[in-house]
């Protein structure tokens, strides 16, 4: 069996693990499709449910929220959880109804319900044969 080696591949993999940094604030999300909904899933743990902003102009939606500092005195030995502002922008395609969009917040993870708008949702066309009908026809005659 050969196998395939593209350096370019190689190099964008390396470079995306240089830059990445462990301490940059992020929103790791997943998205998937069930039925005739997407349901998106992004991870903000820690975060006041009060400060997250979920928001959608002209098909970019838009999640926002905010992770406050801890307070209090102490010596830091280590800090690796950031505070401040996350936020991610998704640019949604036709067919869905974004006036249906339903959000939920629970144990760290945002939840997002995207309907498929009734336009978009898959339907049976019925095909008609026109040889048939006359079969029948001139049979029942």
């Amino acid at each position: 069996m050969a196998t395939y080696w593209d350096p370019f591949q190689e190099m964008d993999r390396l470079f995306g693990s240089l830059t990445t940094s462990r301490n940059a604030p992020g929103m790791p999300m997943d998205l998937f499709r069930d039925g005739d909904h997407y349901v998106l899933a992004a991870d903000l743990p820690g975060i006041d449910p009060g400060s997250i902003d979920v928001s959608c102009e002209d098909r970019t939606l838009t999640i926002r929220a905010e992770r406050t500092p801890r307070s209090g005195g102490g010596q830091w030995l280590l800090r690796e959880r950031t505070s401040g502002t996350v936020a991610r922008q998704l640019t949604l395609g036709r067919g869905l109804a974004l006036d249906h969009i339903s959000a939920s917040y629970a144990d760290g993870v945002l939840t997002l319900t995207i309907p498929v708008a009734e336009e978009a949702k898959p339907r049976r066309i019925e095909v008609s044969h026109e040889a048939n009908r006359e079969a029948i026809e001139a049979g029942g005659s």
